[in-house]
């Protein structure tokens, strides 16, 4: 598919919002870039609807836009015309778009201040952000098993979430239900559990599919690092070099191995 106004404001749109992915949508295959930088831009404008405004009703209204969007998408008719609604409407599987009413309404969680119900709720947050957004890829991209797919976006959204803890707090939300150094050691292995839980199942995603795979080429490492050095999280202080992020990064790419 070539590349046109909107997908290449879509690549740009991610390029400056969400580098990481912008990297792992360029380490991807050639043909299935345009779905990745659709969703990817579709997950920037997803997560940054609760921030729109102090007003929490403005907020809830950007959030209901997008998953408005999602029901048009998942349905199968018309949708609605924006520079990420219209190709990701041609791109994304339309049976897996319907976890954007998930997405959504866990994006409500970041309007307001309440702290998480409980461990179940918490998991929910993030299966419902990083899992029904790699679900999504994946689905659409080739043959996947959500389980496992789903366990792998565990792991890569809870690593992406630990890296985001200070800029949550400084924003007077309550990100974690238990923020003791034990507490966070405990929820990394958590995420390793379900990294490598996932790794026991490979042969159930696909080639074509494994490139969805690719934005959770850090979690390993950063959940790692958290097991062994917590205190990084409240610092905000996780990550690996530049160079052994990309050096991983084109490793799993080019071996197809997560």
């Amino acid at each position: 598919m070539q590349f046109d106004d909107d997908l290449i404001a879509c690549a740009e749109a991610v390029q400056k919002g969400d580098p990481d992915r912008f990297m792992a949508a360029m380490a991807a295959p050639v043909e299935a870039r345009p779905l990745l930088f659709a969703l990817y831009a579709f997950n920037i404008e997803m997560s940054r609807a609760p921030w729109a405004s102090q007003e929490s009703m403005i907020a809830e209204m950007r959030v209901q836009w997008w998953r408005d969007v999602g029901a048009e998408i998942a349905s199968g008719g018309q949708v609605r015309r924006h520079y990420v609604s219209t190709p990701l409407a041609r791109l994304v599987n339309h049976e897996a778009a319907q976890v954007i009413d998930a997405m959504a309404e866990a994006r409500r969680w970041d309007i307001y201040r309440d702290p998480f119900e409980d461990e179940a709720a918490f998991d929910a947050y993030i299966h419902a952000t990083a899992g029904g957004l790699m679900w999504m890829a994946a689905a659409s991209l080739g043959k996947a098993e959500e389980r496992v797919v789903r366990d792998y976006a565990y792991a890569a959204g809870l690593a992406a979430y630990l890296r985001a803890i200070p800029e949550l707090e400084a924003q007077k939300r309550v990100p974690l239900l238990d923020g003791t150094t034990a507490g966070i050691v405990r929820l990394a292995e958590r995420g390793l559990d379900r990294l490598a839980a996932a790794r026991q199942d490979r042969r159930a995603i696909s080639a074509a599919a494994s490139a969805a795979l690719l934005p959770g080429w850090q979690a390993e490492a950063l959940l790692k690092q958290v097991r062994a050095e917590p205190e990084r999280v409240g610092a905000g202080a996780l990550g690996v070099s530049e160079f052994r992020r990309r050096v991983s990064l084109m490793w799993q790419a080019g071996t197809g191995r997560w």
